[in-house]
């Protein structure tokens, strides 16, 4: 799985997901503190959570996860997910697929979503959440 690295394109970062208790608190924290800019914040009624985005001057971001169903988050909980753009969701897929890569949930869209979206696992079993472009 590992051996052909040479071959394959590579996928862009674009966000790393963490889970908070509070995002009126975390949101101040990364704008205020650490100056990123909100950028969206979005409501996922189908999974009882909200989520925001802080990004640098750069586009880089950090998308922040309030789950409500979750009353408290043990250290170390908190990582959530990184996002990786592609280009042709369904096609990464099925080459994740036939190289044995663990598919969590299969290609979707979030009501009200604008791109397809699904998640891998990476051999440690940290959740991968690949992004139609």
């Amino acid at each position: 799985m590992l051996n052909n690295s040479s071959r394959v394109t590579p996928l862009c970062i674009m966000h790393t997901c963490l889970n908070v208790m509070d995002l009126d608190r975390s949101v101040a924290f990364y704008r205020d503190c650490l100056g990123l800019k909100l950028t969206r914040r979005v409501e996922i009624k189908e999974n009882n959570a909200e989520i925001a985005f802080l990004e640098d001057p750069d586009g880089s971001a950090i998308e922040l996860t309030h789950w409500r169903d979750k009353k408290q988050l043990t250290e170390g909980d908190n990582f959530d997910h990184v996002a990786l753009g592609v280009q042709n969701l369904n096609a990464t897929i099925e080459r994740f697929r036939a190289q044995g890569v663990t598919i969590a949930m299969e290609p979707f869209k979030l009501k009200g979503g604008a791109h397809p979206i699904a998640f891998i696992k990476d051999p440690d079993g940290n959740w991968l959440e690949l992004i139609e472009e």
